[in-house]
């Protein structure tokens, strides 16, 4: 699966996600640019989930129709992630199109 990091999440996400393909979006050219702009950007560039650390952009945001999963995380502390990355691959392993995903505070 393609996975796009947003700026707000701490890189070593990455280390959960071994099997995947995971860029961030600094990595990209896309740092500093809207939600609603980055989300067209990630669906363009064929990413099939965004990760964020952004507890808002669900209501922010029409994610009807849209093709790419987002996964919301309550946290961007990474010593506090790096506790749940069972729990992050497990919902990495759930996301379909357009799905949203909560990963929620234990």
């Amino acid at each position: 699966m393609r996975v796009l990091l947003d700026e707000c999440v701490p890189v070593q996400i990455r280390s959960a996600l071994p099997e995947h393909e995971v860029n961030t979006t600094q990595k990209m050219g896309w740092g500093g640019i809207s939600n609603g702009e980055l989300l067209a950007l990630a669906e363009q560039a064929r990413f099939e989930l965004l990760i964020v650390a952004d507890r808002n952009l669900r209501y922010q945001q029409n994610l009807s129709g849209r093709r790419i999963a987002v996964l919301e995380l309550w946290t961007n502390h990474r010593p506090t992630l790096e506790q749940h990355f069972a729990r992050i691959r497990v919902l990495v392993a759930q996301a379909s199109p357009g799905a949203y995903l909560v990963l929620e505070a234990t």
